[in-house]
């Protein structure tokens, strides 16, 4: 891509230059506070230390380290083309065209695994917790994603990359019009379309099970508390395998023995644990769709310019596309601290210096009392 500054004045365009580094340093530093912060709130709180949380910590160590390792290039490759310098060389550009397309295309399994954990958690519940809950199954998705990640990285390296001051960190196209990263930004532009079937079948699921009016059922008739017959609703199996079972065992249950504590018992969804479960789909919902706007105006602006002709996207359009892409790199804690009411009180516990807005109210009972009240 050609430089985007236009001929002008020098005063103009060191102020431009002025302007275009100050930006990229203040999404650095967001980028840098914001996910070590993040990481280190994770680590240090023992309630997060489950398998969702694992991967945002997976996400926020990804997203730092593309800004380390992105952003300052694009710095260093604006300043050159400011003073008329030498531009970077062939194996550096190439080098830093597979990280940006290594930390990208990680974050897009990434979050196509945890769409499709978000959907068990809820749709089976059971198996979710018995298999997936724990570390090992987060630690085998973020394994999957950087191996994914890996392999579709590779062609940026050896089919060359752009020109301009952000060909390093963006998924640039020749300026001959050859295909070169079109193919996969198609895979990405799959991978995205991918997740979000997975949370419109979640979706569906939620909606065809809900109780839209309230069951009429026949009376349940019983002599020993156990409720079976045409009027029973089951329930009192379900807490007698669960667990809960008391006095005599049911007719229909002979032979069957209750889950005990000792015995690794299988728990159900409970109504908060279902409530969690929805908050944790709307966050990681909310990065995916985050992910998507911030990516589908590049990822369409370079399919117009392979499939129509170069010059059909206005250079503004694609410099502030490639910009919104450089955000992504800083912006998923913030969206994470919205969406997520456990982050906020964990943050509040570790960081006593951020007190909320109730710390003060909490303390006046005490000082009245103090006085006598």
């Amino acid at each position: 891509m050609a430089n985007a500054s236009e001929p002008g004045g020098g005063g103009g365009e060191a102020a431009a230059l002025g302007v275009k580094l100050a930006a990229l340093s203040l999404l650095l530093c967001v980028s840098l506070a914001g996910n070590v912060l993040f990481a280190l709130l994770i680590v240090r709180e023992r309630s997060l230390h489950r398998a969702p949380y694992y991967l945002l910590l997976d996400l926020s160590l990804a997203d730092g380290l593309r800004a380390l390792a992105c952003l300052p290039a694009v710095m260093l490759a604006a300043r050159r083309a400011a003073a008329a310098g030498a531009p970077p060389g062939a194996l550096g550009c190439k080098l830093l065209a597979f990280l940006a397309a290594l930390f990208c295309f990680h974050a897009a399994f990434l979050l196509l695994g945890a769409g499709v954990t978000r959907y068990l958690a809820i749709a089976h519940h059971r198996f979710y917790a018995e298999r997936l809950a724990g570390w090992p199954c987060a630690a085998m998705l973020v394994c999957a994603a950087w191996a994914l990640a890996l392999a579709a990285a590779f062609p940026p390296v050896l089919d060359g990359g752009a020109e301009g001051e952000h060909a390093p960190c963006a998924l640039e196209q020749r300026p001959d019009g050859a295909p070169g990263a079109l193919g996969f930004l198609l895979l990405l532009a799959a991978v995205v379309g991918a997740t979000h079937l997975v949370y419109l079948r979640l979706l569906l699921f939620i909606h065809d099970r809900r109780k839209m009016r309230p069951a009429r059922l026949p009376p349940a008739v019983s002599r020993d508390w156990t409720f079976h017959g045409p009027g029973a609703t089951g329930q009192a199996a379900a807490n007698w395998t669960a667990g809960f079972g008391r006095g005599p065992t049911p007719p229909a249950l002979v032979g069957i023995r209750p889950a005990g504590p000792g015995r690794g018992a299988r728990r159900l969804l409970v109504l908060e644990e279902f409530k969690t479960e929805k908050r944790l789909c709307r966050m990681f919902y909310a990065v995916t769709l985050l992910f998507l706007l911030l990516w589908g105006p590049y990822v369409v602006a370079s399919y117009l310019r392979v499939l129509v002709r170069p010059g059909a996207v206005p250079q503004a359009y694609l410099t502030a596309s490639v910009w919104l892409t450089f955000a992504q790199a800083g912006i998923n804690p913030v969206v994470c601290f919205l969406f997520n009411r456990e982050l906020r009180d964990c943050f509040r516990a570790q960081f006593p210096c951020c007190p909320g807005p109730r710390a003060p109210q909490a303390a006046l009972p005490c000082d009245l009392k103090g006085i006598g009240l």
